[in-house]
């Protein structure tokens, strides 16, 4: 049994205790006794009431599933659904027009439309790159992802590949010539650039010299006005930086001399407490809010090999610029960060009221935002929120009354540490249906202090299967994406952002890019989530998230937000109707493949998550394509099949057969792996495998469909064999 400390009607983990005492509390001016005694009253008090929410999400839950099997889904009647919905306090009244309040937002948030990195804050590498993939070169992302096509002779290689090079710089100067034009001429004709005055003059192939189409474009420069080693160009409101250097390998070939095209690339980064982290204890919780307080006093690193050398990681600097007019130009360095708490179903035995565990997420509050104090306390060197907020998202809320929770909840947290009200911004995620439906009202719940709103298919999906689990057997999950109700939840979540005034105060945002390694398509796909008023989106890596920022200075978002405001509302039938599969009958082609597919992705995440703690990672699918997958893509995997089993579309041996044969296939695609233990050779004893049992047979009756319950107790059984 681990040391603990009692405090009040709390006792606490001895490992969270000393780390906050010793790491977390110094340089706040909070005194350790008035935290400890504050968060004994704060449990205190918000325990029960998140119990009573979550006993409130099962009564609606149950009372779902019996309408649906006194309906079954061929006699499926949408009117007569969304009647008992309302009759049973599901689907609540719409709030009268608002717009929110929100204020002291940072420009990242409120006003600059970019991408947004996702990434697991336990992994202090992972962290630090992103939060400095604020600024992402151009060539580099290019040069080494399928971005370029690797046809006639371009593709890439160990050693530099000069004509692969050149259509990169071709790429780069296309972007350059659509929005930095030139008066005459074209940027591939460029010889020389120099600042002269308050524009920019472009030396030309022919001789002649050019300006750019629009002077004001021209933000900074670094370096001497007749040869500036950098040049800052601004274009929606994201910054460009032409390097130059004529000794550097690809500007010593370059006709201008030109190094690097570097773009301002994740404009804001959530720090994941949550779906991409794998921490079931408090040590492994004490690393997170390690890193997290690394991130806010700005002292983060990380040490690590690569290709033979030891490098050490950390935080970038603000980048400094002169400007034209002879001034001076200061730009942040590093993505503005916001920090994912856990959900309000997780609990945690780290800290316990009168012996009993708590609801984690009352914790997380606590801590993330105390640790947030250093950001605002800072006086020198590079802050993350230069307006004095703190941001923290909260996930898988489930309608207003969960919504005001968390209102309530931040503003006693901002009490207990001597915050003024509406310190503590909150980001809202659209990924349950009760809040989907009830939108309108959860913004209304929060609104002096939303930032952020965003669609997520994978866990909205998951949600939708489990919420409408009694209604009948599902489509299959590639056919999902196009059920109706998911194009209506997509653009009801622009829709209804707009209509309560979150642009200039907060972000509209849309989901994750799932395919690392598939650069091209995501290129191809990705332009429409700012062409549907979405001023940011998440994306997978810091490469991606350079390459997603060509999509911010092809469509001007904000430009877009005006022209839909006002465009009808979308179908909340729609959005209503399950995407069931009626009286359709899949054969057994179909069904196996299914269930390939389906039990592939849950044995490669799970295995990570209890043999290694992995709580995100790139896994190879049934066709080893990379995906990236998290708890998110565990919930709709492990539903579909729960609700095919319970529908009898499968039989519980047809899923142990092909799990079997799946375990077989993720051995394989973890071979390489020296410290990878095999699950196919004992299934019945292996912790992972057995997880993934329990996360299909069990399914039906996980609450909402979620993982964590299944995922930590294998793990936990897993770190204990191992003692």
């Amino acid at each position: 049994m681990s040391r603990t400390v009692s405090i009040d009607r709390i006792t606490v983990d001895a490992e969270l205790y000393d780390f906050v005492v010793e790491e977390a509390l110094p340089g706040t001016g909070i005194d350790a006794r008035a935290f400890w005694s504050g968060l004994a009253a704060l449990l205190s008090e918000f325990a029960p009431q998140n119990a009573a929410l979550l006993r409130r999400r099962d009564e609606l839950q149950a009372a779902i599933d019996d309408w649906h099997r006194r309906h079954p889904g061929a006699d499926f009647d949408p009117t007569a659904y969304e009647a008992f919905l309302r009759e049973i306090g599901y689907l609540l009244p719409e709030p009268e027009a608002f717009r929110i309040g929100t204020d002291n937002v940072d420009a990242e948030i409120a006003r600059i439309a970019g991408p947004q990195l996702v990434v697991p804050v336990s992994n202090a590498r992972y962290a630090l790159n992103a939060a400095n993939a604020r600024w992402g070169s151009l060539y580099d992302a290019l040069y080494g992802t399928d971005a370029i096509a690797e046809d006639g002779g371009a593709e890439r290689r160990t050693h530099y590949n000069p004509l692969r090079g050149s259509r990169v710089i071709e790429f780069a100067r296309d972007f350059l010539d659509r929005h930095f034009p030139l008066e005459r001429g074209s940027h591939r004709d460029a010889r020389a650039y120099a600042v002269e005055g308050p524009a920019l003059r472009i030396v030309l192939a022919d001789g002649g010299t050019s300006a750019l189409r629009d002077p004001a474009a021209l933000a900074g420069f670094q370096g001497d006005r007749s040869a500036p080693q950098a040049l800052l160009l601004a274009h929606h409101g994201l910054h460009v930086e032409l390097r130059f250097d004529r000794d550097h390998p690809i500007g010593r070939g370059d006709p201008a001399g030109i190094s690097d095209v570097v773009l301002e690339s994740a404009v804001s980064t959530i720090q994941d407490f949550e779906d991409s982290v794998a921490a079931v204890d408090a040590a492994d919780k004490v690393l997170v809010y390690r890193n997290w307080l690394g991130l806010m006093r700005g002292d983060l690193s990380a040490d690590f090999l690569k290709d033979g050398r030891r490098l050490d990681r950390r935080l970038n600097e603000d980048r400094h610029y002169a400007t034209p007019e002879g001034g001076t130009r200061l730009l942040p360095g590093r993505s503005l960060m916001l920090a994912r708490n856990v959900g309000h179903h997780m609990q945690t035995d780290m800290v316990r009221l009168d012996t009993n565990a708590v609801p984690e997420t009352l914790v997380d509050a606590a801590v993330s935002a105390l640790i947030g104090l250093h950001d605002l306390r800072r006086t020198a060197g590079p802050r993350n929120s230069r307006s004095g907020s703190i941001y923290i998202v909260k996930p898988k809320m489930h309608g207003p009354e969960e919504v005001a929770f968390a209102d309530r909840l931040f503003a006693a947290v901002e009490d207990l540490l001597g915050l003024q009200r509406h310190t503590i911004k909150m980001g809202i995620m659209d990924e349950e249906r009760r809040t989907t439906v009830n939108l309108a009202a959860c913004i209304a719940a929060a609104r002096d202090r939303v930032v952020f709103i965003n669609t997520g298919f994978l866990d909205r999906t998951g949600d939708e299967i489990h919420t409408s689990m009694e209604a009948g057997p599902v489509v299959r999950k590639a056919e999902l994406k196009q059920a109706a109700w998911l194009e209506a939840y997509e653009r009801q979540n622009v829709d209804v952002g707009l209509a309560c005034g979150l642009p200039g105060r907060a972000q509209i945002g849309k989901g994750m890019w799932a395919m690392p390694d598939r650069m091209a398509a995501m290129l191809r796909a990705k332009c429409a989530h700012p062409a549907a008023g979405a001023n940011t989106a998440w994306v997978p890596s810091p490469t991606a998230a350079t390459l997603h920022a060509l999509h911010y200075h092809d469509v001007d978002v904000s430009r877009v937000q005006r022209e839909i405001a006002h465009r009808p509302r979308a179908s909340l039938a729609e959005i209503l109707t399950p995407p069931l599969a009626g009286t359709r009958r899949f054969d057994a082609a179909e069904i196996e493949e299914e269930l390939n597919n389906d039990l592939q992705s849950i044995l490669g995440y799970v295995v990570r998550w209890i043999d290694a703690g992995v709580g995100c990672s790139k896994v190879p699918d049934f066709h080893d394509v990379a995906l990236m997958e998290d708890r998110a893509t565990l919930r709709i995997s492990s539903q579909h099949v729960a609700n095919w089993l319970h529908h009898r579309v499968c039989t519980r041996d047809q899923v142990l057969r092909a799990m079997r044969r799946m375990a077989e296939t993720v051995d394989r695609q973890n071979a390489a792996d020296p410290s990878y233990e095999p699950m196919s050779g004992d299934p019945e004893r292996n912790c992972a495998f057995q997880a993934a049992c329990d996360l299909v047979f069990k399914g039906r009756a996980q609450s909402n469909g979620y993982t964590e319950e299944t995922l930590h107790a294998r793990r936990r059984q897993r770190k204990a064999a191992r003692r």
